[in-house]
């Protein structure tokens, strides 16, 4: 929250639509600044400490999936958008193959599982993004 959301009225503070977006070499030492971020956005939404340590899983195990693929020397990225009650996280990384991850593999089912919704597509230059959204309460909801 902002010092002017701050002084905005609850109802107001719905509607309120932050992104960051976090950009840093594709390899797996830097995966824990993503986790803090992860979690520092997601308390700033008042999510339970549950929800919070899915979400820091989820973003994890999306990026494993990408650094898996990723043309050496790139760098990932990662977008938080934050709305009222829910936050959308786009990690895409270009990869050496343009192909998505998987969806029949256990690593997606667990990833499906703790963000709630999950999707990936290819862009341009063979970028790879998952997106994830979790919803505020929905904590071992499937």
């Amino acid at each position: 929250m902002t010092e002017e959301t701050a002084a905005m009225p609850a109802s107001t503070q719905l509607s309120v639509r932050d992104v960051v977006t976090v950009k840093l070499p594709a390899a797996s030492a830097y995966l824990s600044v993503l986790r803090t971020a992860t979690a520092g956005l997601a308390a700033r939404l008042d999510f339970t400490l549950d929800e919070i340590e899915d979400l820091r899983i989820a973003v994890d195990e999306a990026c494993a999936m990408l650094l898996s693929q990723a043309v050496p020397g790139t760098d990932l990225s990662c977008e938080f958008e934050l709305t009222g009650e829910a936050m959308r996280i786009s990690v895409s990384v270009i990869t050496v193959d343009g192909q998505e991850p998987n969806r029949d593999t256990f690593a997606w089912t667990v990833l499906s599982s703790l963000a709630g919704e999950v999707d990936a597509q290819i862009g341009s230059d063979d970028r790879v993004t998952v997106t994830l959204q979790k919803r505020r309460g929905t904590a071992g909801a499937p």
